[in-house]
């Protein structure tokens, strides 16, 4: 990422701040990167399985340009696709959880590798978000694909 771009989505994301000097600093102070930001104001936030996660990103990706910003946790255990405000308050799926409204989640700084948390597609700035419907069609496309490598493991 070029220092526009990084400034651009550092911006868009402490837009949501209560203090967005505040979280600039924790993002500068804590060793591992990360600030709490909170959900349901400018997204939510759809937490899938790492496998199933990735095998929709995986779709998407072929869907899509450039969908919305993804964060994988320690290990790739969860990714966290950004979605419209309003969306985790709708949402009903097995194994993915949802964090809108009322809820924190841990944002790397963009464009900085991080021990933990990490952006797997970085915020655009733009407000760019993926749209739950194709994340859903992502998701069945991706169920298919990894129960079908699983039917031809021996």
């Amino acid at each position: 990422m070029r220092g526009s771009e990084i400034k651009t989505a550092v911006e868009w994301l402490v837009s949501v701040a209560p203090d967005p000097d505040a979280c600039r600093r924790e993002w500068e102070r804590n060793p591992h990167g990360v600030a709490l930001l909170p959900a349901g104001r400018q997204w939510d936030v759809l937490i899938l399985p790492g496998g199933l996660g990735q095998a929709a990103l995986d779709v998407l990706t072929l869907l899509l340009d450039r969908p919305g910003p993804v964060l994988a946790d320690f290990g790739d255990a969860r990714l966290g696709f950004f979605v419209p405000p309003g969306t985790a308050s709708r949402w009903i799926g097995t194994g993915v959880r949802g964090a809108g409204h009322g809820t924190w989640i841990v944002v790397p700084y963009p464009g900085r590798a991080t021990d933990g948390v990490r952006w797997l597609v970085v915020p655009d700035g733009r407000g760019t978000l993926t749209d739950p419907v194709l994340l859903e069609l992502a998701m069945h496309e991706a169920a298919a694909r990894v129960a079908g490598e699983e039917g031809r493991r021996p």
